[in-house]
């Protein structure tokens, strides 16, 4: 076993628990420490204490990464020390098997030093215990931009939805007048008057003046004029539903801008530039995908990325029966930016297009089937990622190609 001063962290709100090892095993310190400057000044100190002491490295073991644990994880690699990802289900069946009479944030604090000390002891620990890498500057301000959009995104359809609803309640002819009533016409004519009755009295000069409308909307709005019907509670929703619509207006333009921001970070990720030259990877979606795998030098191979991005089933067999299942432990965000790139490759690129509908005529569903070729794609991203060249379209076979990467695809 490696010599070193091994760190247990249970990551809390407000308080965070730590339990310091010797590189005999034995604690020779608990101490809690606020979630501010003054407790990780303390917190520091205690360590460089103990690194002077024993003259050994530091490992520090924490409880998940990011979230509460922010910002004292990125002030342990600034400082130089190596920080340990600890995988919560896997830390939660390591105290099963070696189980406490009782469970406080000491004995976790204790339990997370312990387990960081089998990572040279159990091969297996590699899977629990991740060192966190340094990620480049503008990976970490993608993931904060496409996490925020993301949100604005699930804010917007909750809130369409409910418009959707009431608008439905109150005029059924004017919720039926558009397809989409997130369009700028649509939205601009809900909220041009103070109240939603008054859009039955609109003449054409006042609705062409309406931004976003044209000829021909103003033409079906006056036809759904002469037949305008609006039920007794229009007086209290009515109000909601402008209300609303002026929320998703709001809501539109944040993710405009965050997208204009986005757009412009990417031009300086390297990364980037080889992920969004794939037809079918377009802005937002390599930006999600970079921001969440961070740097490849977090994978150890192709086979591991594809795991992290849900494009690798895992089997699942027991005698006769023979299966797979799908691994619970991986990026949600990043697999959701996968699947629908793959989907937008497959109507892009022909030999895509083949493949894909080849394994539909094995029996595969659509997920399957794009799930079947996002492995594909991702042994093609990691070749070009570690090659540090673009994706390119062999005219003379019609296939992609970049040496090995050209192999990948699917024939």
């Amino acid at each position: 076993m490696i010599e070193q001063v091994t760190v247990g962290v249970d990551v809390g709100c407000h308080r965070h628990r730590i339990a310091i090892a010797a590189p005999d095993g034995k604690f020779v310190e608990e101490f809690d420490i606020p979630a501010d400057s003054e407790g990780f000044k303390y917190f520091f100190g205690r360590l460089d204490f103990y690194r002077k002491s024993f003259d050994v490295p530091i490992v520090v073991a924490m409880e998940g990464h990011g979230g509460y644990a922010r910002p004292l994880d990125s002030c342990v690699q600034e400082s130089g020390y190596t920080l340990l990802n600890v995988n919560n289900l896997k830390l939660c069946r390591f105290k099963e098997i070696f189980s406490s009479p009782a469970k406080t944030d000491a004995i976790d604090a204790r339990k997370i030093a312990l387990l960081a000390r089998t990572q040279d002891v159990l091969s297996p620990s590699k899977e629990v215990l991740q060192e966190v890498r340094d990620v480049p500057e503008e990976h970490q301000v993608l993931k904060r931009l496409t996490r925020r959009r993301r949100q604005l995104v699930d804010e917007k359809v909750v809130v369409l939805n409910r418009m959707q609803a009431d608008l439905q309640a109150v005029s059924p002819g004017l919720a039926d007048m558009v397809e989409y009533k997130d369009g700028v016409a649509f939205l601009n004519l809900l909220t041009c008057r103070p109240n939603l009755q008054d859009l039955s009295r609109l003449d054409k000069k006042e609705l062409l003046s309406i931004r976003g409308i044209g000829e021909a909307f103003a033409g079906r709005v006056i036809k759904w004029q002469k037949k305008a019907y609006f039920s007794r509670e229009v007086a209290y929703v009515g109000p909601m539903i402008m209300e609303d619509a002026r929320r998703i207006i709001e809501i539109k333009k944040s993710i405009n801008e965050l997208e204009e921001k986005i757009e412009d970070i990417l031009k300086s990720s390297r990364l980037a530039e080889t992920i969004g030259s794939i037809p079918g990877f377009g802005a937002v979606c390599t930006a999600e995908l970079v921001a969440e795998i961070g740097t490849m030098e977090r994978f150890s191979s192709e086979r591991s990325l594809a795991l992290y991005l849900g494009m690798a089933p895992l089997d699942k067999s027991s005698g006769k029966c023979q299966g797979t299942r799908t691994p619970t432990q991986i990026n949600k965000r990043g697999k959701a930016a996968m699947m629908t790139a793959v989907a937008h490759n497959i109507r892009k690129v022909e030999e895509s297009k083949k493949y894909y509908q080849k394994k539909r005529g094995e029996g595969k569903s659509h997920n399957q089937a794009v799930r079947a070729l996002g492995r594909h794609m991702i042994r093609v991203i990691w070749s070009m990622a570690k090659r540090n060249e673009a994706y390119q379209i062999r005219e003379d076979e019609s296939k992609t190609c970049s040496d090995e990467a050209c192999a990948a695809i699917p024939a």
